[in-house]
């Protein structure tokens, strides 16, 4: 659902501001700098990582943990007993990339009862030769997914180093700290490699003793926690005059929201990704990205994006409790969602009458 744009768009303006999406496809598409993987979900990634993904593709679905429950099992069973459609897709896609109607009704109209998807056999084999490296998505075509040969969509410059287990769990635990700062054990294995880890704690261990890796205790919390050891410093910086508080509006599956659990525990954020439920359910609207004031959720906005007219809707506003009033917050919410709209080829802005009254004076 894309009532506004999708979330990995949102994402990278949040955290870089305003840039050109034709560069991201050009990134993407040709050059191939990035590359779509199934990690801790459909995701895009620096193919300079690819032998750390590649390391976990060799071995699916074996490399699949006991956190996948029967998922695994059910990909041993399911894949050897559809070899034929296996062989079938990869041969139609040794002349050139499909979408998925370009396959016929090969499969595709058969449904897949297993628990890797309520979709077609057809979808569900894609699902499973992306997991294991052999097929990749190639391009779009609106909202259509464009299926390709991993290795002929890859660039000749891509590092084929055939990584270990236990570096390619190595790696990935460093790129998984990189992205979300601090984690607990269970939430670096639910990130980026997502419980295709063997040995998690004898890397953390490892990388503790290598001083690359540290552990922490957040005051109020329970439990131990790991971040790197140079990020040790960022921390402090924030502590100190140096670091401004700044507004963003942070989209449904960015890293910071992205474990509902995690961003409770650590906001005191209670964010469910309502477009998923039942209107009459939706507390707070459809598409709603929640507001980030330095290191606190104060908010959220339910947008939507009229592209016909160019107009960006705010639905509803909503202010969490004990959320800063006055002037200054509403007046960088007005400006960051006016930032939003140009981002968005958005020419004006409307607000509902839904905005909590300290905020009104400046969104309108």
């Amino acid at each position: 659902m894309t009532v506004v744009a999708p979330s990995h768009r949102l994402s990278l303006w949040a955290r870089i501001g305003p840039f050109s999406t034709s560069d991201l496809d050009r990134l993407l598409w040709k050059d191939r700098t990035l590359f779509e993987c199934w990690t801790h979900a459909a995701s895009f990634v620096p193919t300079e990582d690819f032998p750390i993904h590649s390391a976990i593709m060799r071995r699916y679905p074996d490399s699949l943990s006991r956190s996948w429950g029967y998922q695994k099992a059910e990909a041993k069973r399911w894949i050897p007993a559809h070899a034929k459609l296996r062989k079938e897709i990869l041969r139609e896609l040794e002349t050139g990339p499909h979408l998925l109607k370009d396959f016929g009704d090969r499969g595709r109209g058969r449904r897949s009862t297993n628990a890797w998807s309520e979709s077609s056999e057809l979808a569900t084999m894609l699902v499973h030769l992306q997991f294991s490296g052999e097929v990749m998505v190639v391009g779009h075509q609106g909202a259509q997914n464009l299926y390709g040969l991993a290795s002929n969509f890859l660039p000749d410059w891509v590092d084929r180093t055939e990584l270990s287990q236990s570096e390619a769990e190595t790696a990935g635990v460093q790129r998984t700290l990189r992205a979300i700062g601090v984690a607990t054990q269970t939430e670096i294995n639910r990130y980026l490699l997502r419980g295709r880890y063997l040995d998690l704690k004898g890397v953390l261990d490892r990388l503790i003793e290598q001083s690359i890796v540290c552990r922490v205790q957040i005051e109020g919390l329970r439990g131990t926690r790991y971040a790197l050891a140079s990020d040790i410093d960022t921390l402090r910086r924030i502590e100190s005059e140096d670091w401004a508080e700044e507004i963003s509006l942070i989209p449904p599956f960015d890293n910071m929201v992205f474990h509902q659990a995690r961003t409770k525990e650590l906001y005191g954020f209670d964010y469910v990704r309502e477009q998923f439920l039942p209107e009459r359910k939706r507390r707070f609207g459809t598409y709603v990205l929640p507001i980030l004031w330095g290191d606190r959720f104060i908010g959220r906005i339910d947008p939507r994006l009229d592209r016909a007219a160019k107009r960006l809707e705010i639905k509803a506003v909503h202010a969490e409790p004990g959320a800063p009033r006055g002037r200054s917050v509403s007046a960088h919410l007005a400006e960051r969602i006016e930032q939003l709209a140009v981002f968005l080829g958005a020419e004006t802005v409307v607000y509902s009458d839904r905005v909590p009254s300290e905020w009104r004076n400046a969104l309108h």
